[in-house]
């Protein structure tokens, strides 16, 4: 018998994805069916997966959801992993992305929105689903970020099947957010009077759904092992660091892997031209159609790009102050990204300063960020912290190296061209501490020196191509885990 898994998750790739989480949410289910696991993904009604919605049937309906009528469908994710949509048109029927209004601000009924889906997961994972007279259980339930994390504290605090309790896991994608809500929100749970404890939901005096997540779950997970060491540390822990350390060999870290079949510069359609790790010359036709493509001069210097959100975490506000040594040392940037609108513009006046050097495109293009792997030469990753990070992970298994900031999943996937690397010919990137001018300015010069060692350059590109970062080892880590709760 396959050990039944629901995955609960506010995105999944095809179906919606603001980042990387839907990445995760979307390949996990396959990296585990070959260990004995069948996943089913819950996934909110929003109009994007309603409309691609395919032959879908209730298999459940509510007639007050924390105070909402609500229905649950069933088809497919994928077209061929089972899925599960929670759809409530009230809550989930509206313009917009799937946490911020067409604005951009935060839904103010985002503690109900996702209160909801963490009630409807512990509900279906009781037995509220019924096939034949007999309702439809699940062995375990794995909830992903804040969005989801309420889903524990349902199990433990008012399970649907109250004969046997569900094991839970809680996995954290990034500390930094964490779903804090008002203490008037909580007479609308539905849950006890018991749970508005600090073993519970209750957080500097209001609702706390992450930290509600993390007391709660049975097994705490982040996205690589260094993160799940840096949390515990106030630097990285963003408060919750003292629940961190309490719930101690709860907590691990499985690094992230990528999807293969998408990212693959072999098969990739996306490309002007497909290569492995023994057709490196092939990249030249990316490269020459990635210049076109940014209005950027050919040169013999490295072409840089960043693929990423302008914003603080991600290091993009030191990127313009090293614009122009950038361009100084022979190296040129294409960068696709949007985020906050002072780093935009400060990169558009530093690609105005150095036309045919410099190419920035504001937005988010999934193609584009396919031919750029493909045609860049190094990716930029200066993250202040970073979770796990998949850029860097594509880059590698693109031959575009990646530049990176020594935190989290960059430190445990990136290995530095330092010179003992180097001789030990393991090197498949380059790392850096402290992000700031200073550093990120010396990162770049070294990556233009290894650069015009040809030689060393192209083994290191093998080297990156050869990882295998794809969800085969991750998958059989979260089973492990799985099957440890429930021995």
């Amino acid at each position: 018998m396959p050990l039944k898994v629901l995955s609960v998750a506010s995105e999944a790739v095809p179906l919606v994805k603001t980042g990387g989480l839907a990445d995760v949410a979307g390949a996990l289910p396959a990296a585990l069916a070959p260990h004995g696991v069948e996943t089913t993904t819950l996934l909110p009604g929003y109009p994007s997966v309603m409309q691609t919605l395919k032959r879908a049937r209730a298999v459940h309906v509510w007639d007050s959801l924390l105070g909402t009528p609500a229905r649950l469908l069933a088809g497919k994710l994928d077209g061929t992993l089972p899925l599960l949509v929670l759809d409530a048109p009230v809550l989930y029927a509206r313009e917009g992305a799937p946490y911020t209004d067409t604005t951009g601000r935060d839904w103010g009924d985002n503690w109900r929105r996702f209160a909801a889906l963490g009630r409807a997961a512990a509900d279906i994972a009781g037995g509220a689903m019924v096939k034949r007279g007999k309702p439809q259980r699940f062995d375990l339930v794995h909830a992903h970020d804040w969005q989801a994390a309420m889903t524990a504290s349902y199990l433990r605090f008012a399970p649907f099947g109250k004969d046997e309790r569900v094991p839970s896991v809680m996995t954290i994608h990034n500390m930094a957010f964490q779903g804090w809500f008002g203490a008037e929100v909580f007479p609308q749970l539905g849950l006890p009077s018991e749970a508005w404890t600090m073993d519970g939901v209750e957080y500097h005096g209001g609702l706390g759904m992450l930290k509600a997540g993390l007391a709660c779950a049975d097994a705490v997970t982040t996205v690589s092992p260094t993160y799940a060491r840096e949390i515990r540390s106030a630097t990285f822990g963003m408060g919750l660091e003292g629940l961190i350390v309490a719930r101690g060999n709860a907590v691990s870290g499985i690094l992230n892997g990528i999807d293969t079949s998408l990212w693959n510069p072999a098969k990739d359609l996306a490309l002007a031209a497909s290569y492995n790790h023994h057709r490196l010359e092939k990249r030249t036709a990316n490269k020459r159609a990635l210049e076109t493509e940014f209005g950027l001069d050919e040169a013999a210097g490295p072409l840089f790009i960043a693929v990423s959100r302008l914003t603080w975490q991600k290091g993009m506000d030191v990127l313009p102050e090293v614009l122009d040594h950038l361009a100084g040392i022979g190296g040129r940037l294409a960068l696709l990204g949007s985020g906050d609108a002072q780093i935009e513009q400060q990169l558009l006046k530093g690609a105005a300063r150095h036309p045919g050097r410099i190419g920035i495109r504001i937005g988010y293009d999934e193609d584009l960020s396919h031919r750029m792997l493909g045609g860049g030469d190094a990716i930029l990753v200066p993250s202040r912290f970073e979770p796990c990070g998949l850029t860097q992970l594509y880059g590698l298994a693109y031959g575009c190296l990646p530049v990176v900031a020594r935190t989290g999943g960059l430190a445990d996937t990136v290995i530095d061209a330092n010179p003992a690397a180097l001789a030990a010919g393991c090197a498949t990137g380059v790392q850096f501490d402290g992000v700031n001018y200073d550093s990120l300015a010396a990162a770049l010069t070294r990556t233009v020196d290894l650069f015009h060692e040809t030689g060393t350059w192209e083994h290191i590109q093998k080297n990156a191509m050869t990882c295998d970062f794809s969800w085969a080892r991750s998958g059989k880590a979260y089973a492990d885990l799985y099957g440890s709760l429930i021995a």
